[in-house]
């Protein structure tokens, strides 16, 4: 695997500039979101349903109690739904998931763990993958930045024991940020050339003669919550290493800026929850070293495992991909573990 020291660094600065660019204006608009009082029309039904009272701010035992109690109904409805597979409109050709892959399916997705332990093209059918993973990786995604709001504000509040609204503050950051930002990203992603149909695709190989059949299926809308939420559960097996779902070097490095994305902006937003724009400038700082330094030390090990002996032990070993050459794999591997999650 080749490494291309001028292209690595070009990319890197690239990113920097790009997250640069949005850290101001995201974190500001990521601010509004959880200090605003207006609710919008699906809030308000989203509310309704569920006998919210939207004006009500709940106490710390409080928030914590509904984060867990959400927690505990997905991973039973994951679980749930996964058991009963085959008998879901448009599934007969599969069975139902095995009870021990589907907790721990279940489990992992709602923790926004994303441990697969399965090949989901050949596990679970489109249904399964639209209306529960892919939805889990919303509202994993959606929980994580909620309880980093509610730290923020019990850093900031000192006059209250008030928290905010766990489900408000669920339901906003779902419908405010993570679909719309999901929406545009999956259009961006079916440009590149991920995959996004509702059937199985044909492939041969010219050069072998071999001709296969590849499961499709709305690849890219949920390839765009995955990377944006930094969830680990992919279309398929090889998640962000498979053809259909990062085509492309440039779609490789487009999926990295959104893996850093929401990321990068919360120190601006931490800043101006607290009034003190210098710690959210610090945290920001703090964050980018750690980024640059990682990136740069796995560049180093990818540029220094060259050579005739590396090339015949496998490369640099199972996981690492090598489709597009070292530079934006060092990359990949770098952000996506500071990120917590490996799509």
């Amino acid at each position: 695997m080749v490494f291309n020291t001028a292209s690595f660094l070009v990319q890197v600065s690239a990113l920097v500039i790009a997250l640069a660019g949005v850290h101001k204006p995201l974190g500001i608009y990521l601010a509004g979101v959880f200090e605003g009082r207006s609710s919008s029309r699906p809030e308000r039904l989203f509310y309704r349903l569920a006998g919210v009272d939207a004006g009500t701010e709940q106490t710390w035992p409080v928030y914590l109690r509904s984060v867990l109690v959400f927690s505990a109904v997905s991973v039973l409805a994951v679980f749930g739904l996964q058991r009963a597979q085959g008998l879901l409109p448009g599934m007969p050709s599969l069975p139902g998931v095995d009870a021990w892959v589907a907790m721990n399916t279940a489990i992992s997705f709602v923790t926004n763990t994303n441990w697969q332990t399965y090949a989901p093209e050949s596990t679970v059918g489109i249904v399964v993958q639209m209306l529960l993973l892919a939805v889990q990786n919303f509202l994993s995604a959606a929980v994580g930045i909620v309880v980093a709001v509610a730290l923020i504000r019990g850093l900031a509040r000192t006059r209250t024991d008030r928290l905010g609204n766990f489900w408000v503050d669920l339901a906003r950051t779902s419908f405010r940020v993570l679909l719309p930002m999901a929406f545009i990203a999956a259009l961006v992603l079916v440009v590149g050339g991920v995959v996004q149909n509702f059937a199985a695709t044909d492939v041969a190989n010219s050069a072998t003669g071999v001709s296969q059949v590849i499961p499709g299926g709305p690849v890219a809308s949920q390839e765009a919550i995955k990377i944006l939420g930094t969830n680990g559960g992919g279309y398929f097996n090889a998640n962000s290493a498979h053809p259909f779902e990062n085509p492309s070097a440039l779609v490789s490095l487009f999926q990295v800026f959104l893996l850093l994305l929401i990321p990068s902006a919360l120190p601006y937003t931490f800043g101006r929850m607290v009034g003190d724009q210098k710690q959210g400038f610090t945290v920001a700082g703090v964050m980018g070293v750690l980024w640059l330094t990682s990136t740069a030390l796995t560049g180093w090990a990818v540029a220094s495992a060259q050579g005739t002996a590396t090339a015949a032990a496998g490369g640099l070993g199972e996981g690492f991909e090598s489709r597009f050459g070292g530079a934006p794999s060092a990359i990949f591997a770098a952000s996506t573990t500071l990120t917590s999650k490996v799509p």
